[in-house]
């Protein structure tokens, strides 16, 4: 292996050890990552973890397991832990003193926190090595954190609508309390304000999912001027809206344009195919668990930008 990715055999123990810290550079990392897979080789991650005393394994804590994007997240830090020979564990339900009990027992190496409510924030031990994932960077200042750009996917959906020439407008928006939400909901009134454009608001509760937000959207859409275009705050409430329209006999798009966020595996099945901002959720899981084994391999990551989101445009979109 050593010969095939042109580095010493003492260079390959570092890296596998987890202790390369700063003298391996990232990039003779993956040449070294790239030669062990192409030789099919898998270090002794038992023994290398009794050595240094860690268990192998990192808690990703989702607030909902049922949540569709999780699934998303789920699969990017799975990809990413098996090239540093780690093994994911996965909570959700959790509040700040269990995820606190957690880290203070040892059971897990680190921590991966996606998309936390209020409730679920915390103090952690000073010594537990943890990333955030879609959260504040203000609430737990000096961790790692990976956001997503959902400032510019909303405005995108916005300007999208407004570009079809539509100008009543819905908003569906989460009634959860959590960072995630709020910044999208700031940034749909600040893409909105300005343009003169008639808008009416709902909230909707995530927790009892698609089946209240057919209710909410029944209410949204009644009255003598409903709105002719409704940006949902993710795709399982669009998927809501979807049902609410079809019983009131609306045509989605000819009646209603309609956009959601996150773009989950839904949002292609829903009839017609539903346009939504692409949020990189594997992207988030792979970039989270790269900086937390970097952190377990005692350095200091970089700060990573935002990552970008798209508007996907499919059938569910048409103009005024």
């Amino acid at each position: 292996m050593a010969r095939l990715a042109g580095v010493s055999q003492a260079t390959v123990s570092l890296v596998f050890s987890g202790s390369s810290g700063h003298r391996v550079s990232a990039a003779t990392r993956e040449r070294i990552h790239d030669a062990a897979r192409e030789l099919g080789y898998r270090p002794q991650a038992a023994g290398r973890q009794l050595r240094l005393g860690r268990s192998g394994m990192v808690l990703l804590a989702v607030p909902n397991l049922l949540g569709p994007f999780f699934g998303r997240v789920l699969t990017g830090v799975h990809e990413e832990a098996a090239r540093h020979g780690l093994a994911v564990v996965v909570s959700s339900g959790w509040d700040a003193a269990v995820l606190a009990e957690a880290a203070a027992a040892g059971r897990f190496d680190g921590l991966l926190v996606c998309s936390p409510d209020d409730r679920q924030l915390g103090a952690l031990p000073a010594d537990t090595a943890a990333v955030f994932l879609d959260a504040d960077p203000a609430a737990h200042p000096g961790r790692p954190t990976v956001e997503l750009d959902l400032a510019a996917g909303m405005r995108a959906a916005v300007d999208h609508l407004v570009g079809l020439g539509h100008r009543r407008f819905g908003y569906l928006r989460s009634a959860h309390s959590a960072h995630t939400f709020r910044v999208r909901q700031a940034a749909f009134a600040a893409a909105s304000a300005g343009l003169g454009l008639e808008v009416r608001e709902l909230a909707v509760s995530l927790n009892d999912g698609s089946r209240e937000a057919a209710r909410a959207a029944r209410e949204l859409l009644a009255g003598p001027r409903p709105p002719r275009a409704v940006v949902c705050d993710d795709d399982v409430v669009a998927s809501g809206l979807y049902r609410a329209a079809g019983e009131l006999g609306l045509r989605i798009p000819t009646d209603l344009s309609v956009v959601g966020m996150d773009d989950v595996p839904v949002a292609e099945l829903l009839s017609p195919p539903l346009t939504t901002v692409d949020l990189p959720g594997e992207r988030l899981g792979r970039a989270g668990l790269a900086l937390l084994a970097a952190l377990l391999g005692g350095e200091a990551p970089p700060p990573v930008a935002p990552l970008a989101t798209a508007l996907v445009v499919r059938g569910s979109t048409a103009p005024a």
